[in-house]
């Protein structure tokens, strides 16, 4: 059935017989997967009606029946001209006569839930299954929020306003103890379906245009020269935690995300116009292409664990990479908050800038999909470089 086409049918209640023994006579319009009853005012005996013919024993209700089923079509059709986008409740309002000139909002998070719909079908397309997981999960941080604040399941979206994020930040912070930076992501992504909202005419200004989000201090956590080699030096009793670690280098020396070590295959290794072994491979996050030559640390992890298998390193998940990086730091004496992300941290910074490789190189080998983003992480450590050279020139001059 096309749920875009408006269906008519009358029904009657046999449960409300009145004192002359007929039921009340409804209207039930289905449009859009909402459906909307009232009554007609009319009155007919139970076995005078054919509920599959749609008609009745009386030739004067069947009268009211074609009159009231050509009026409400009439106001379809009418909506269909004037609006566009319109639900069940509005044919039903334009029907009896009251002021449909504004438009029905849509609640938050059903229009939330209607973004989420289409984001999933893209999923493959232009977009990571990761991506889509991150929107759903503000999705359901939405919902918690508005069920604590408002004690409601949903609120209309023409009654969002500044306030409406200022509570949401403090809930995120406050009952979910999120820090500033994931507050200022799930803001971010919850503010992507109000601003369609607004390009859709649902909403005729965005609520939230002049929210600025809070500035967070970004600090880049890497490990030093003497911090890597120690890890790497490093004879673990455990063979779970000796892995870890491998993989935590092999990304110190490739710059590869998580997900692209747990996702890298032996096609993806080949001979360069040098010669030499490269990784080759597309990001699933940017759809940016990664071409980094390897060194001879990398080289040596990928002989150490490749099998027949395709992929060259077995499968774990990052909570447990994560978890079991913890445990090393603490085993090794490295006095840091080390995650995997560190790793591709730690190969800009120590393995490279810190080696004057410039850093438009590394920013393609780091698959970034603009240079700035490179600037803006990691520009404090290029001016710590910058600041070493200085000074080394000055000894040389004095």
């Amino acid at each position: 059935m096309n749920q875009n086409k408006l269906s008519i049918r009358f029904i009657i209640n046999k449960a409300r017989k009145n004192k002359q023994g007929k039921c009340p006579l409804y209207c039930r319009m289905t449009y859009g997967q909402s459906r909307k009853q009232f009554a007609t005012g009319q009155f007919i005996r139970y076995k005078g009606w054919d509920s599959k013919k749609q008609i009745s024993k009386s030739e004067l209700i069947n009268s009211q029946i074609e009159l009231i089923e050509s009026n409400i079509r009439t106001a379809y059709l009418k909506l269909q001209l004037e609006r566009g986008t319109f639900d069940v409740g509005d044919i039903y309002n334009y029907y009896v006569g009251k002021n449909v000139d504004s438009k029905s909002v849509p609640g938050t998070l059903e229009y939330f839930l209607e973004y989420l719909k289409q984001l999933k079908k893209l999923i493959d397309r232009d977009i990571t299954i990761g991506t889509y997981n991150k929107f759903k999960y503000v999705y359901e941080q939405s919902r918690k929020f508005i069920l604590w604040k408002y004690a409601k399941k949903d609120i209309p979206m023409d009654k969002l306003n500044l306030k409406f994020l200022s509570d949401f930040e403090y809930y995120l912070k406050t009952e979910r103890n999120q820090v500033q930076i994931t507050v200022n992501k799930a803001i971010q992504r919850f503010r992507k379906p109000i601003r369609l909202a607004v390009q859709d005419g649902i909403l005729e200004v965005d609520p939230f245009y002049s929210y600025k989000p809070k500035k967070v201090v970004k600090r880049v956590v890497f490990l030093t020269k003497e911090e890597l080699i120690k890890l790497e030096e490093f004879e673990f009793v455990q063979s779970r935690l000796e892995y870890i670690r491998d993989l935590f280098i092999f990304s110190c020396y490739t710059g590869l995300p998580y997900q692209e070590v747990m996702s890298l295959e032996t096609k993806d290794i080949i001979i360069s116009f040098d010669e030499k072994l490269w990784i080759s491979m597309y990001r699933k996050k940017t759809a940016r292409k990664i071409e980094v030559p390897l060194m001879e640390q990398a080289i040596y992890l990928i002989d150490k664990y490749k099998s027949d298998k395709d992929k060259v390193f077995p499968q774990i998940s990052n909570q447990k990479v994560n978890s079991y990086l913890k445990e090393i730091a603490d085993i090794t004496g490295i006095d840091k908050r080390i995650t995997y992300h560190v790793a591709r941290k730690t190969f800009a910074s120590t393995v490279l800038l810190y080696n004057d490789v410039p850093i438009e190189v590394v920013s393609e080998l780091l698959g970034h999909s603009s240079i700035k983003i490179t600037q803006d992480h990691y520009g404090k450590v290029v001016q710590k470089k910058l600041s070493e050279c200085i000074s080394e020139l000055g000894k040389k001059l004095n």
